[in-house]
């Protein structure tokens, strides 16, 4: 089954080389008012083919909306949208598995009738019609006073600590071409620069959050806002790694330096820090939810790698052709925004 969510679910269809993308999204109230130029904005940031760091794959990644909004409001029904594949070169791709894709795995599941051309479904390009669905719950979530952001918290060892989680700061980052801090930018694409002109590629972090979200969100173990975020995220290609809050860095401290201590203010209980990420026993707090997200290098290289091919099951080499991002961070950005949108609306519908 490929469903995610619970009052908001997602189905997502598709592959990398196919003739096309796309996510069925059910459960969002009928008439909400949906602005097709800020779906196109959204589905802007994430698209490939921008500037010399992506990969030159080139997609519109507009969407045509099969169901579910009629004069630019939802109807109460399914939405469906489709993202045609304009730049697909499946002659790219053979027989031998790309180490650190889902090729082996793939093969092993499905017994080599799955579509593995650019990942096929594994795709990040399945990236794009998440990014859809979260442009859609980005606009329900603006009328409830809720917003997610996202950024570039570090390319391979270079960090940018420029940005506080002030929301008007995090969402001024986040909407630059390169959403790092302008100290940091010139740093972070140098780290970029450095693999790629090695034929090799870098990870990095992206740092999100959720303001506006009311305490009182969530269930304990299995119900829990942790839950809920991570495993969506975690659905994202190329994610190994999600923190809430201080995260692992919380293991080194103290209680007295973990703890966020509360105080009053107009009638409502806040915390001075939020080492813990906005959520208690699985519940929100009031506070953001925040989340740091870890983003592996691409698999894809064009330093040789041993390998298998399997048409033959033989050891060789591979040297990986095609286009691809040496860092996937950046487009990575609006990705993880949407994910925590789409976790927003689920829980507050």
């Amino acid at each position: 089954m490929n469903v995610w969510g619970n009052r908001v679910r997602l189905s997502i269809f598709g592959e990398s080389h196919g003739r096309a993308v796309g996510v069925v999204v059910d459960g969002l109230p009928a008439g909400e008012a949906i602005d097709p130029s800020e779906i196109a904005r959204e589905m802007s940031r994430r698209a490939p083919g921008r500037g010399e760091l992506a990969t030159a794959r080139r997609e519109p990644d507009s969407v045509e909306f099969l169901s579910g909004i009629m004069d630019d409001r939802t109807t109460g029904a399914p939405i469906c949208g489709v993202i045609r594949n304009a730049d697909a070169r499946p002659r790219d791709y053979g027989t031998k598995l790309r180490p650190g894709h889902a090729d082996w795995t793939a093969l092993i599941k499905f017994g080599g009738h799955a579509d593995m051309r650019g990942g096929g479904h594994f795709s990040g390009r399945l990236t794009a019609p998440l990014t859809f669905a979260g442009a859609l719950a980005k606009q329900v979530l603006s009328r409830r006073g809720v917003s997610s952001y996202a950024r570039i918290s570090s390319i391979g060892g270079t960090a940018d600590d420029g940005v506080t989680c002030c929301e008007e700061e995090f969402r001024a980052v986040s909407r630059r071409d390169f959403p790092s801090s302008a100290g940091a930018e010139e740093w972070l694409k140098g780290e970029i620069i450095a693999a790629r002109d090695e034929g090799d590629s870098v990870g990095g972090v992206v740092e999100a959050a959720i303001f506006g979200l009311p305490g009182g969100l969530g269930e304990p173990f299995f119900g829990s806002m942790e839950s809920l975020v991570a495993s969506l995220l975690f659905s994202v290609p190329a994610v190994k790694g999600v923190e809430f809050g201080m995260g692992f860095r919380m293991s080194a401290m103290r209680g007295s330096e973990a703890n966020d201590a509360l105080y009053a203010a107009e009638g409502e209980i806040r915390s001075r820090t939020n080492n813990n990420g906005g959520i208690l026993g699985g519940i929100t707090n009031g506070m953001p939810v925040a989340v740091r997200v870890a983003i592996k290098p691409t698999p894809s290289i064009s330093k040789p790698q041993e390998t298998v091919d399997s048409a033959d099951m033989r050891d060789t080499a591979i040297q990986i052709a095609g286009r691809h991002d040496p860092c996937i961070v950046p487009r990575a950005v609006p990705v993880i925004e949407a994910c925590l949108a789409l976790c927003a609306l689920d829980c507050l519908l």
